[in-house]
């Protein structure tokens, strides 16, 4: 699987995989995405090369709308884990994260995935409820444990940030 469309009323709402040339804009819609962590152009050139199967650009009108950074977790292949979720101020409210989600869960690479693991900060209520509605649309568990700390970040301020865990997810059938 390497794109889906769906039509909205603003234009067509485009899921691909990214390349190492998005990963420009990708830091551009980052930016504008604020409170989420910006990271450097070269871990969107990493995240758009190396990750690139289980990252999701969005784009409406050939623009990035919305990014999703993931990947199989290295000591637990059973879990694709959802790093970063952005969706630009003019495309939200379309369920552009849900389409990012749903596309980064269904590709090939993610197949031996039966969990989505993503840790999120008690104040980030758009997070919570998109990975609350995906585990509702899927009817899998959703549960959630303390993980990173104020303090864990050091001298960055930086609010808690507690690991969610959905699953298991029963993929659909073909």
């Amino acid at each position: 699987m390497t794109s889906s469309t769906s039509q909205h009323q603003a234009g067509a709402v485009n899921c691909r995989i990214p390349t190492p040339a998005d990963a420009a804009g990708v830091r551009t819609l980052i930016e504008a995405c604020r409170p989420l962590d910006v990271n450097s152009t070269y871990a969107y050139l990493l995240l758009c090369s190396h990750f690139a199967q289980t990252c999701v650009l969005a784009e409406i009108g050939g623009k990035p709308a919305g990014f999703l950074s993931a990947y199989i977790k290295p000591t637990d292949p059973s879990t694709l884990f959802v790093w970063q979720v952005a969706v630009s101020p003019e495309a939200r409210g379309r369920k552009v994260g849900s389409r990012m989600l749903d596309e980064a869960f269904a590709r090939d690479a993610s197949q031996g995935a039966q969990y989505i693991e993503a840790t999120i900060s008690p104040g980030n209520k758009a997070s919570w409820a998109l990975f609350e509605s995906f585990a509702q649309r899927r009817d899998a568990a959703c549960k959630s444990a303390d993980l990173f700390r104020p303090e864990d970040f050091g001298a960055e301020a930086h609010e808690e940030e507690r690991l969610l865990r959905v699953g298991p997810i029963q993929r659909a059938s073909s």
